[in-house]
């Protein structure tokens, strides 16, 4: 019986971008709203709000529909699940009511999705089921003005800033309210290239050099490695930033930070949850799909430029993470480019 050929086309690619929700009751809309709204115009290559190449779920604690605090009834896609794999996971919290006192199940949950380094936003009061859970201890967070001396109150480890309008620390990324657009907007950029990101805002009204100059707010770029308590981990890190166009062999990094080979793998393992030529690997890929989307540049140049030997050790690695190939992930932004033209 003759094998059956399975084209490049037939193999639905992974999407560049996957959020799961966990609406609280009572949560505030508008954050919500800016947030997924800017994922649906970046998720189709239309206007028909397809979820190609970003999903999202609605999840609620208990698999009920819940309302938003002004009032507005929504009801989950999705039941709770916190083993999937997600690029994040939000926390979209609203009336202080509900998130006060979070439910020790929940807790721990978003524990476990630290630990395996899935970011965590958290909208509104979704800070403070973050602090609840010791997961903003002796990290800056992003916290709304009204809620400030509380905050402080409950949990003294945390870093409260009231002039952000989001900030990213230790794998949690925490927002005050507001429309969240721009978060969303580097969420985007960060993923799915600029052009997405530049497609998002036009199709929203919002002036791009608005969202530019508010990065001033930010306390640092989705864009760069995430910090880790652990000091050895953030040095081995910004080594491997530095490094990214040059195949350095792991062997140095960890002489670079003043440890063996094992020893670097074994705290990477611990604070990442990946070993440190995987974490690296991984880093390496990000910029190679960022330079796909942004520049015209060739596979042969972007491989040289990211650290792969050539364009087939990078094609190889690129369709074994994103699920598709670069020629494929290019051609989908160029259907993207002519939209944002017209």
């Amino acid at each position: 019986m003759p094998h059956r050929i399975v084209s490049e086309s037939n193999v639905e690619p992974k999407p560049d971008l996957t959020i799961g929700f966990l609406l609280m009751k009572q949560f505030t809309l508008a954050s919500v709203a800016g947030l997924v709204e800017s994922l649906r115009f970046a998720a189709d290559e239309s206007f028909s709000s397809r979820q190609i190449f970003c999903r999202w779920e609605w999840m609620t604690c208990d698999d009920q529909p819940v309302t938003a605090s002004c009032g507005l009834p929504v009801s989950p896609t999705a039941k709770l699940d916190f083993s999937k794999a997600w690029d994040y996971f939000v926390v979209a919290g609203g009336l202080l009511e509900e998130t006060r006192e979070s439910p020790a199940w929940l807790l721990q949950a978003l524990r476990d999705l630290h630990a395996r380094s899935v970011p965590i936003v958290t909208l509104c009061s979704g800070a403070f089921v973050a602090g609840s859970a010791g997961l903003l201890d002796g990290r800056h967070c992003a916290i709304h003005f009204t809620t400030r001396d509380e905050f402080k109150m409950r949990f003294p480890k945390a870093l409260p800033v009231i002039d952000k309008t989001y900030i990213k620390d230790g794998g949690i990324i925490s927002c005050p309210g507001g429309t969240a657009i721009d978060l969303a907007a580097d969420l985007i950029r960060h993923h799915c290239g600029l052009v997405r990101a530049q497609k998002v805002l036009k199709y929203l009204l919002v002036d791009d050099t608005a969202v530019s100059g508010a990065k001033a707010k930010h306390k640092e770029s989705l864009s760069q490695p995430d910090g880790y308590e652990n000091e050895l981990v953030s040095k081995a890190i910004a080594f491997m930033q530095h490094h990214l166009d040059s195949p350095v062999p792991l062997a140095d990094v960890a002489e670079f930070a003043g440890v063996t080979f094992r020893q670097l793998n074994l705290i990477f393992t611990k604070c990442t949850g990946h070993s440190a030529a995987v974490y690296w690997r991984r880093m390496r890929l990000e910029q190679a799909r960022k330079l796909m989307a942004d520049s015209s540049n060739s596979i042969n140049a972007i491989a040289a430029a990211t650290g792969f030997s050539d364009a087939s050790h990078l094609i190889a690695w690129f369709r074994k993470q994103y699920g598709e190939t670069p020629s494929s992930f290019r051609k989908r932004r160029r259907v993207v480019e002519k939209l944002v033209k017209e």
